[in-house]
């Protein structure tokens, strides 16, 4: 059965996350890269996959999201190119030309 820890000693006991967050800090120190938090990497994957068009269901699985509810929450406000695209679409199957006369045959109203 899966233990469900994303870092582990060579055992297969936990490691501490203060001990994760001082490696990974070490780690992005030691590739010039700007400061940033583990937690971030998951928001920006999430983000990535939401703006690649990865189905809602699919991020909240790879998230562990208790329900969808919460990770609609967490990331739809945030991605503006989401709502973008969901408009690019939604104006995609709007008809452009009229497939029929909307009024009165004769053009006279009511006699």
């Amino acid at each position: 059965m899966e233990s469900g820890l994303s870092f582990t000693q060579p055992d297969g006991s936990p490691l501490h996350p203060a001990d994760v967050t001082a490696r990974f800090q070490e780690l992005t120190r030691r590739a010039g890269l700007p400061p940033i938090r583990l937690h971030d990497l998951r928001h920006r994957a999430a983000s990535l996959a939401l703006a690649a068009e990865t189905d809602m269901k699919v991020v909240q699985i790879m998230l562990r999201h208790s329900s969808i509810t919460v990770t609609m929450d967490t990331y739809t406000p945030v991605l503006p190119e989401v709502a973008l695209a969901a408009a690019e679409a939604t104006a995609k199957i709007i008809p452009r030309t009229a497939t029929r006369q909307i009024g009165h045959r004769t053009g006279r109203c009511g006699r």
